[in-house]
């Protein structure tokens, strides 16, 4: 069975007024639209477009036998546009959310409270794909020798000084441990506002990127510790059809671009600045992986003929990619969404079924469509639980 499915772009401030809209063919409504989700989550539950005027949520449990699908999907599947930086987010792992979860139940935390920290039980890693011709991402803590050239960079300002200290601790993950947690924590306003403004008015070949981005995050978060954080990660562009894989622990920010984003079905998100809203520090760190690492840009596997598919090596999703130009065949792991992004692709299920997918436009696909092809003339993602 192929089933179109539907849903309304969420107005999130940081969101895009144009990319969503741009890629879709249509005019912009002029507010921000930042995600479009595709699955059942019950934050947003997609349409389903059958006749039953079911949202996925309660279509899923509905025909789980007849359909041999489960009541509730591992994964999340999205459209992001961000036309400005997302808050600083780290996700728990599986055990650290089961734990968190209990605690916060236990202890009687609103679900809703500004301050819960677990919404769920589940882990929340995450690959995107840009769509956009670039998309811009904090992901991971940079190499430490080139954070202290950075900082060094900055010049001797009491606050910069008090920074590099932190920074000058031997072991690295240590060093960056008591950096974040002095941000956070313990600095003031007036030591974070002297480390922006050595940072908005430094001049550094080397570091000109992710200086100039200094200069356009205090604009949109003005004195927030989480833009000295940001001076501590890796700054990446992803170019068009390119995936950073985030996994538990990894700080990480989107901070402009369109992108095809797929997550385990959680709401688990710790934050780290650039946002009013709250940060648990103590609990931020507790979750945090501290070392210092490359980008960790996700490789597509080739697939059969015209995919590949973006595998993390997780249980919760696999994100495949039917590429334009060729006639696409894509075996399905289980019950799957499939996602237009370019031109219109017409997909057809083992059953003869088929459907056609313009550019932001969704169907799901019941696990006995599989194999599925593609007639080529499209480009389609299509969202499946992992190995």
């Amino acid at each position: 069975m192929l089933v179109a499915i539907s849903n309304t772009p969420r107005d999130y401030a940081w969101g895009s007024p144009t990319l969503i809209a741009d890629l879709e063919g249509r005019e912009p409504t002029g507010a921000p639209e930042a995600e479009i989700w595709f699955g059942d989550h019950p934050g947003s539950p997609a349409e389903v477009h059958d006749g039953t005027e079911r949202t996925l949520d309660a279509w899923l449990p509905a025909t789980a036998r007849e359909h041999d699908v489960p009541a509730k999907l591992p994964y999340l599947l999205k459209l992001l546009a961000a036309g400005a930086p997302l808050s600083i987010q780290v996700h728990p792992s599986k055990e650290q959310a089961v734990e968190g979860f209990a605690r916060e139940e236990e202890a009687g935390v609103a679900r809703d409270a500004g301050s819960r920290n677990y919404k769920d039980d589940n882990h929340k890693p995450e690959v995107i794909v840009a769509l956009s011709d670039t998309f811009t991402a904090l992901a991971g803590l940079r190499d430490i020798a080139r954070t202290r050239a950075l900082v060094d960079a900055l010049g001797d300002a009491p606050a910069v000084t008090t920074l590099r200290a932190h920074l000058s601790v031997d072991d690295a993950s240590e060093a960056l441990r008591a950096t974040i947690g002095w941000l956070l924590g313990e600095a003031d306003a007036a030591e974070i506002a002297q480390i922006v403004d050595a940072a908005a008015s430094t001049d550094s070949a080397a570091f000109a990127a992710e200086l100039e981005l200094t200069r356009s995050l205090h604009t949109a978060y003005p004195a927030d510790p989480g833009i000295v954080v940001a001076l501590l990660m890796n700054l990446v562009t992803l170019r068009r059809g390119e995936a950073i894989f985030v996994p538990a622990g990894v700080p990480h920010a989107y901070v402009e671009g369109l992108g095809v984003e797929i997550m385990a079905a959680s709401d688990n998100v710790l934050r780290g600045g650039l946002t009013p809203k709250h940060i648990d520090v103590a609990e931020l760190l507790a979750l945090v992986d501290f070392r210092p690492a490359e980008p960790p840009y996700l490789r597509p596997t080739t697939a059969g003929e015209g995919a590949e598919v973006f595998a993390p090596g997780i249980a919760d999703f696999a994100l495949g990619h039917l590429v334009p130009g060729a006639s696409s065949h894509l075996d399905l792991r289980g019950v799957s969404i499939a996602l237009g992004v370019a031109g219109s692709a017409t997909l057809t299920g083992a059953s003869g079924e088929s459907v056609t997918l313009a550019p932001g436009q969704a169907a799901l696909v019941t696990p006995d469509e599989s194999p599925v092809t593609s007639d080529g003339a499209g480009e389609v993602f299509v969202a499946m639980p992992g190995a």
